[in-house]
């Protein structure tokens, strides 16, 4: 028995070293922390559970019978994040280069499919060079298996991913089937083919930095949501941001009490909106002044910065907010807007999350670009994300909603549960000076006919009053009120059921 012990202490210190001094040097010498760090970080302390410390790779070619390391390039296990039970991996760039192996693969498979059992969250930690090229094909096959438990995983329990390294080739597509990407600044990197191959193929010269740092992803590309200076931060907030979220779709977003009233009033929200209409103004001033201590979490704000999403509380509970920002492009909805916002209200439809969205408007985005680029599609992807949310869903319209975008941003007619209109909104098909231009073709020549017409269209439709008249909003209230009535709502929908005819699955506009 002694000598049993003698060895299981020789191997969980062989599986603890990694790849050696070394290469833990080196991993710090980038400003990287290890694998079992990062995992120190993540949980509470002393609550990480082991699993597969001991498994090894079980290849035999060019010389891989002997290297083997116990745990084979990814720490796996469970513990407590916040209280709450999570699931994890960590892969170990100083093993193999974090490479993937069959082995490795089976490890990860397994935390997944006994987070889908209990319903707990999936957290990946990513830092790997890719596939492990000795093994061939049957690493190829550990990454699809890693894919379906992904794609099967989705919308039962969250899935977060964080690129703490680098992210190649098949090995991105397992985080971009995830719920939420973050990475680290000037250490991670995502891309499907290399800069060498990009240049051997198309003759681009590109630093991978360019063609897939964290910057690229959260600004330009918007595949990651958030970028972090350092791990530290990451893993830190990756901690604040699950308590936003719930364990599974069969559980409720965790409660935090909360010490801010809900009847609490904001009297500078009655002037927040400027006299001129066409004068811009920050939503997120919005958002911060109603929300649970102003505590706004957002998500993708270098990307598609005309739309805010993001995760707050009211009384405490967990809320998901889509809201136009008129400091960008007048709040206008183009593609990258609406890709990013459908997806975030499809998760919170998901995992019972309601939804509050503010709304100021003017329409899509005109152009060829938009045009060419598919805005048909895509704007439809956020209608159709609204119309099948059956969660809780609040909408308070601030200032402009025309047109085709005013039923897109959960209006009424996409079973919005509360509509509210403050007393500046303006609701119609179009701007008065559009529409006067269009139905008085034949005066445009009269500036003083054009403009008793354009005063005549505001006073008609630029207002709330005619949405109103039809029921098309449930009340105008006061700005300084809007988190009082916002509270009163989702207390009202707390047990709301709505449910959408049986399908197999809807057929989103992709």
């Amino acid at each position: 028995m002694q000598e049993i012990l003698q060895r299981l202490e020789l191997m969980r210190k062989a599986a603890r070293a990694g790849g050696g001094g070394r290469r833990v040097e080196a991993q710090h010498a980038k400003g990287k922390l290890t694998a079992r760090e990062r995992l120190e970080l993540l949980f509470d302390p002393g609550s990480f559970e082991e699993w597969d410390m001991f498994v090894e790779h079980r290849s035999t070619d060019f010389g891989m019978a002997e290297h083997k390391i116990p745990g084979d390039g990814v720490v796996t296990g469970y513990g407590t994040v916040n209280g709450r039970l999570v699931f994890a991996f960590s892969q170990d760039f100083t093993v193999f280069g974090g490479a993937l192996s069959e082995a490795h693969a089976e490890k990860i498979c397994k935390v997944m499919d006994q987070a889908l059992q209990v319903g707990a969250p999936i957290i990946g930690l990513n830092d790997s060079g890719g596939a492990r090229i000795q093994e061939g094909v049957a690493s190829l096959a550990g990454y699809a298996e890693v894919f379906q438990r992904n794609v099967l995983a989705s919308g039962v329990v969250p899935q977060l991913s964080l690129i703490m390294g680098p992210c190649a080739g098949g090995a991105v597509y397992s985080p971009a089937m995830t719920d939420f990407i973050f990475m680290v600044k000037d250490s991670s990197y995502m891309f499907v083919t290399g800069p060498d191959v990009v240049k051997t193929v198309t003759h681009e010269t590109v630093t991978q930095e360019e063609l897939g740092g964290a910057l690229t992803h959260t600004a330009r590309s918007g595949v990651a949501d958030l970028a972090f200076e350092n791990d530290v931060e990451a893993l830190l907030q990756l901690r604040r941001f699950i308590d936003f979220l719930p364990a599974s779709n069969r559980e409720r977003p965790p409660l935090r009490p909360s010490a801010d009233p809900p009847d609490r009033e904001e009297l500078s929200l009655d002037t927040l909106i400027p006299a001129n209409p066409n004068k811009p103004y920050d939503m997120r001033e919005l958002i911060e002044k109603v929300v649970d201590e102003g505590d706004f979490f957002e998500l993708q704000p270098s990307f598609a910065k005309n739309i805010i999403i993001g995760f707050a509380r009211m009384e405490g509970a967990t809320i998901g907010i889509v809201a136009n920002q008129p400091m960008v492009l007048a709040g206008c909805l183009d593609i990258d807007s609406a890709r990013k916002a459908a997806r975030f209200v499809r998760f919170c439809d998901c995992f019972s999350i309601p939804i509050i969205t503010f709304v100021d408007v003017p329409g899509f985005l005109p152009g060829t670009a938009q045009e060419y680029g598919g805005i048909i599609k895509h704007g439809a992807k956020l209608l159709f994300a609204f119309a099948e949310a059956t969660v809780p869903k609040v909408t308070v319209i601030t200032r402009k909603a025309y047109g085709g975008a005013y039923d897109v941003m959960s209006s009424k007619h996409l079973r919005g549960d509360v509509n509210y209109a403050w007393p500046s909104a303006e609701i119609a098909v179009m701007g008065p000076k559009g529409a006067v231009e269009i139905i008085f073709r034949s005066d445009l020549g009269n500036a003083d006919k054009i403009e008793a017409r354009t005063e005549e269209y505001r006073e008609k439709f630029a207002n709330p009053f005619v949405a109103g008249s039809r029921g098309f909003i449930d009340d105008v209230i006061m700005p300084h009120g809007t988190r009082r009535r916002i509270c009163r709502s989702l207390a009202m929908l707390r047990e709301k059921k709505l449910t959408n005819p049986w399908k197999k699955h809807a057929n989103i506009p992709l």
